[in-house]
């Protein structure tokens, strides 16, 4: 056996308890006595549910501990032969590649091709062999179209194939990535697959924490889970896939394959009985999706929106549909077709060039849409800004209606962070803060709620929280879009699908069985 990654009894608590410094309480959880071998060469898949310290370990493999994070460590880590406590960042960085969950947090660059060659230039490497890297890491991952591009025009699967570009200009024998396809679409996807089955095919060792695994099929060697800290179960791929789904589940995790995924949406005639009906489900339906909600306003109407962020090339064009309360609406299509811009000007956060916006058969202008309208961003950190997770929820309204300490306690114990109610936002985990922006939506009261990517970076028992809290929305008689890629949310919660190509609606449509084989291909 030759162990590239050797852990033995690591232990992690971040923050010291013993200077007083910072509650115990409001610090991230650690590891406790892991122990894991990684052979050169192999690829590792860590799944977890959100919190359970993944991320922890791919800091403890990477020198990120303790090297940048405040913390008591012991045990012992050693990659490539040399203990990450010891080693300094500079000399593991050419041993141990990293890409983030958010490829932007890793950029020091306004673009690409400065973005690949940054770490070579940090160490001090000639500027000849730079350039020879860059050209023939570009060469070999496929990305030589990327070169030469402003990061910020990118798409997020394409900076994340950057960010691998500039780990891996640097030759190490051994990529560390967190949760790296969390806000890609499946194409995205895909490339970021094809990827990391190069550098796997050059006899690179791989460490991948993540959530959604269907896209990694075939190509994991083995399986690690980790729970409270804890490497709970190590399986071999072939030991992964021969497991029951009941256990899956039981552990929170997501779908292997697509086709694991079991639909939630009815049939045709199943939904006209339902609305026929109006609040009884079908008898029959072995897993029926809850009835449409019978109250039909407030109703929103969008007609001919056209929007964009340059005069000359529009993201919206033309746009227009009708939504009703108690609908769920999944907004579905590639990066770039215009979702999150649509999110944005329903909000008011981006005004449209023209077309209008109707809220209850009266014009909602840009200026009087927060309100009504509240939107959860993808990228959460941006709209978190409190001191604990339970002080958020508070402050997501007007003073004059703070919700009641009763209210907090209740969103909170829904949502699974009563055990981080004390801790500042900051410090959770992507999927702790995406539930914890959700958690400041409930208490907003906003007739129609707008979810950019909900589910990114949440496993699937988090996941099923996020859907209970939206179907209780629409119980409500709320109006719901959710921007999503995730195939699993979709099937389970929403009710419509709208499909965004280019900026026009390619399908609108009920979620139903048989409108299934048009909406797959935009998760494959």
């Amino acid at each position: 056996m030759d162990s590239l990654v050797e852990i033995r009894e690591a232990s992690y608590q971040y923050g010291d308890p013993s200077d007083g410094a910072l509650p115990v309480a409001m610090l991230p959880d650690g590891l406790n006595k892991v122990s894991l071998s990684v052979e050169r060469g192999e690829c590792v898949l860590l799944l977890g549910c959100s919190g359970s310290g993944k991320s922890t370990l791919t800091r403890l493999v990477n020198g990120l501990i303790p090297h940048f994070y405040e913390g008591v460590l012991s045990g012992e880590v050693v990659v490539g032969g040399a203990a990450t406590s010891t080693c300094a960042p500079g000399q593991l960085a050419q041993t141990v590649g990293s890409v983030f969950q958010n490829p932007s947090s890793q950029f020091f660059n306004l673009d690409t091709t400065s973005e690949i060659a940054f770490g070579c230039e940090n160490i001090g490497m000639e500027p000849a062999e730079i350039r020879q890297r860059v050209d023939a890491t570009a060469q070999e991952l496929g990305i030589g179209a990327l070169l030469g591009r402003t990061l910020h025009t990118l798409s997020g699967g394409e900076r994340q194939l950057v960010a691998l570009a500039s780990a891996s200009a640097l030759q190490p024998e051994v990529f560390v990535l967190d949760e790296p396809s969390s806000n890609l679409d499946a194409r995205a996807s895909a490339q970021l697959r094809a990827l990391v089955a190069r550098l796997k095919a050059r006899g690179k060792t791989i460490v991948i924490a993540e959530h959604r695994i269907h896209y990694l099929a075939g190509l994991y060697d083995r399986v690690v889970l980790v729970a409270g800290g804890r490497v709970r179960h190590s399986w071999s791929r072939e030991e992964f896939e021969a497991l029951p789904e009941e256990l899956l589940v039981q552990e929170g995790l997501r779908a292997r394959r697509l086709d694991d995924i079991r639909p939630r949406v009815t049939q045709e005639a199943d939904i006209e009985a339902v609305v026929e009906a109006g609040v009884e489900a079908v008898a029959d339906e072995p897993n029926p999706k809850p009835p449409p909600c019978p109250k039909p306003a407030p109703r929103l109407h969008v007609h001919g929106l056209t929007a964009g962020y340059r005069r000359t090339s529009p993201v919206l064009d033309n746009l227009s549909f009708f939504a009703s309360s108690g609908e769920i609406i999944g907004i579905v299509g590639r990066n770039g077709a215009g979702k999150s811009t649509l999110a944005r000007v329903l909000c008011g956060l981006h005004r449209e060039w023209s077309g209008t916006v109707e809220l209850d058969e009266r014009p909602l202008p840009p200026k009087r849409r927060p309100g009504p309208v509240y939107l959860v961003m993808q990228e959460t950190g941006r709209q978190l800004f409190a001191d604990s997770v339970a002080n958020e929820l508070r402050l997501s309204r007007d003073a004059r209606h703070e919700p009641s300490p009763q209210t907090v306690f209740a969103i909170l114990g829904q949502l699974g962070l009563l055990g981080c109610r004390d801790r500042h936002p900051m410090s959770l985990s992507g999927g702790e803060k995406q539930r914890c922006a959700i958690g400041a939506a409930l208490t907003h009261d906003a007739e129609v709620l707008v979810f950019d990517e909900p589910t990114s970076g949440l496993d699937f028992s988090n996941m099923r929280r996020v859907v209970d809290v939206l179907d209780g929305l629409r119980r409500q008689g709320k109006l719901l879009f959710v921007i999503t890629h995730d195939y699993e949310l979709l099937l389970h919660s929403c009710t419509r699908v709208l499909v965004l190509e280019k900026g026009h609606v390619a399908l609108d449509s009920p979620l139903t069985v048989e409108c299934l084989p048009l909406v797959r291909p935009y998760f494959e």
